[in-house]
């Protein structure tokens, strides 16, 4: 176990049903901080929460993005070190959690990112439409910025210091992609990982689970894919 401080930074938009149960799953004293960023929720995703001893951070103007840099922004006052972020639905499995931490442990990785596209996944964790947007958007990454990767999942681990470097400005779904671009062209060591990714746990997901927000999240990703492509030639990664 590192002795780095590590915050785990949770966005999260009306998932109290979800969230209740991810935080249970949480194990004790791997994270000094857990974060949940409440995204503008309108149920008791901020109790919930709390009642599970997280650190509520608010960001009520909605944008996966927005609350992805709260979580930065409050994980930086408190002082960790190393960051590691997760869906608020149950669907990244926190017994994955050693292994994600071990390459920036070691020293082998910068930024350690999930892959949802292995056998070790449940069948039918992501949706057809889902699975289409991000194979075409790994796809583009890896020809334009010359990083082998197989996804874009949500679930990462990276040190503050050097995702706070990358100056990250998306606020939409984007982020994720602005993140692992930006990254790529600062020559980040990048490792991605197969991770146990799960069905969510209750409902259904705001963005894979229906078209209209897979095409509206693919949209974004691919878009923000585009916008740095003129620094392609600097990234050796």
């Amino acid at each position: 176990m590192t002795s780095d401080k590590i915050a785990i930074i949770i966005p999260a938009l009306n998932e109290e049903d979800a969230l209740q149960q991810l935080l249970a799953e949480l194990p004790r004293d791997f994270a000094q901080w857990i974060i949940v960023v409440d995204n503008g929720s309108t149920d008791r995703t901020a109790a919930v929460a709390r009642s599970a001893g997280a650190i509520v951070a608010s960001e009520p103007t909605r944008g996966y993005g927005r609350a992805c840099l709260k979580g930065l922004q409050t994980a930086s006052d408190l002082g960790a070190e190393i960051l590691i972020y997760m869906d608020g639905d149950g669907s990244d499995d926190p017994t994955d959690l050693p292994m994600m931490l071990e390459p920036l442990k070691e020293g082998r990785a910068d930024f350690v990112i999930g892959s949802r596209v292995d056998r070790r996944s449940e069948r039918g964790a992501i949706p057809p439409q889902a699975r289409l947007g991000n194979w075409l958007v790994s796809r583009m990454i890896s020809m334009l910025y010359h990083v082998h990767i197989h996804d874009i999942g949500s679930f990462r681990v990276i040190r503050r210091s050097s995702l706070a470097t990358l100056q990250m400005s998306e606020m939409t779904f984007g982020w994720p992609v602005e993140m692992l671009v930006k990254a790529a062209r600062a020559r980040y060591q990048i490792v991605e990982l197969p991770i146990h990714y799960r069905k969510r746990s209750h409902g259904h997901s705001k963005v894979a689970g229906t078209v209209i927000g897979s095409v509206k999240a693919a949209y974004y990703m691919l878009s923000t894919t585009l916008r740095y492509a003129g620094g392609r030639s600097s990234v050796h990664v």
